[in-house]
């Protein structure tokens, strides 16, 4: 038995979305770009998904934007519209595409301010109001967090932005949500917004970025001009059908998935209950994502435990894919306070509609066989 709880980190492509790729490849071939026959039918093409993926976040095509993924949606979006002297609002617990391109503009000049996160992992909107001021250009909060699943009141936020200012952009990373919890950029307010396509069982090497009609951020890549000059490079069409097949399946199902996941974390919560020694770090409550479940497993090194469970075919992280193999604490997880033993020993389970009550059964045997075996040896 193979069990992959790591859809965080990435998903397994549906296999609609691998035929609709190879579709793509071997009868749309020619470059959007071209203005013969193959050409247009593969911009024809691109741009039907363009409008699959506009009606999942209810915008016009012509505000979807298609990147490679999600950090250079991050990067695109922030940067594109801050110079010295601007002001950029984020939060502590963003993913590091979002806390590493700040830390490159307040070395330009740009003045960042950092929210504070209570320890369930949601910002004080008061301290958000207080923070905002005349110069700021964007405030940037991710939907639900990658580590361990905190939800943020988006709906809450884009009002109380729009009141404040007329300037300040509401810029959403939405790499973990988007598929799995419903978003409207208009009822939320959102200016800007991030997304990538291997969340979602879709291909790698693909995303999308929404920027709100009437918005011009400064290109991240130049050349050709493609993407309405937005974003320079030959069309990764395949890539692109790929996501769009993925979304649609994903937003066709996503309440009955949602009902799925949450019943398979909830199972696995209530499982937990039978190990000793633990901190779970993650609710089971509605402002939280279903999809990921963060323990910690005192007394252990999270890392030496995931490859105990990886001989068992059992497939989790110890936090973010981009930052796993930096054995690096969390700044994510001492954002919402813990304590170093509780980081040190964080796994972060992620789930898609796919995983069994069965699977998580066996989880929680192999876990008690491996914690049994590295306490003894830590005494």
């Amino acid at each position: 038995m193979e069990i992959y709880m790591d859809n965080s980190a990435t998903t397994k492509p549906y296999d609609e979305v691998m035929k609709e790729m190879i579709n793509v490849m071997q009868n749309y071939y020619g470059n959007p770009s071209s203005a013969y026959r193959l050409g247009l039918e593969a911009e024809k093409k691109c741009n039907e998904a363009r409008g699959i993926i506009a009606k999942t976040i209810n915008a016009s095509k012509d505000e979807i934007i298609f990147t490679s993924g999600g950090s250079e949606s991050n990067n695109f979006l922030l940067k594109g519209f801050v110079k010295k002297g601007s002001h950029l609002i984020t939060t502590k617990m963003e993913h590091p595409s979002v806390i590493n391109t700040c830390t490159e503009l307040e070395q330009q000049g740009v003045s960042i301010t950092y929210l504070d996160v209570d320890e369930r992992g949601h910002i004080d909107l008061d301290e958000l109001e207080k923070s905002i001021t005349k110069d700021t250009q964007i405030v940037s909060i991710m939907h639900a967090n990658n580590e361990f699943g905190a939800v943020q009141d988006l709906c809450k936020i884009g009002k109380l932005i729009k009141e404040k200012s007329s300037r300040a952009k509401f810029h959403v990373d939405a790499v973990q949500s988007y598929g799995k919890l419903n978003i409207d950029v208009n009822k939320f307010n959102i200016d800007l917004l991030s997304a990538s396509g291997h969340k979602i069982h879709g291909p790698r090497g693909i995303g999308f970025a929404y920027v709100r009609k009437g918005l011009s951020p400064k290109p991240l890549i130049n050349g050709g001009g493609q993407e309405s000059n937005f974003r320079s490079g030959t069309e990764n069409l395949a890539g692109i059908c790929g996501m769009a097949k993925a979304a649609d399946i994903m937003y066709s199902n996503m309440k009955e998935n949602y009902i799925k996941v949450k019943k398979i974390k909830e199972y696995f919560v209530n499982r937990l209950s039978e190990i000793e020694d633990i901190r779970i770090n993650s609710s089971i409550d509605e402002d939280y994502i279903p999809h990921i479940l963060n323990v910690s497993f005192r007394g252990v090194r999270a890392e030496v435990l995931l490859h105990l469970l990886e001989e068992n075919n059992i497939y989790v992280s110890n936090g973010s894919a981009c930052s796993a193999k930096k054995n690096k604490m969390s700044y994510v997880l001492k954002s919402i306070g813990l304590d170093p033993k509780d980081i040190e020993g964080a796994i972060r389970f992620s789930f898609n509609e796919s995983n069994s009550f069965e699977e998580v059964d066996y989880t929680i045997e192999q876990l008690d066989k491996s914690l049994k075996i590295l306490r003894r040896f830590k005494k």
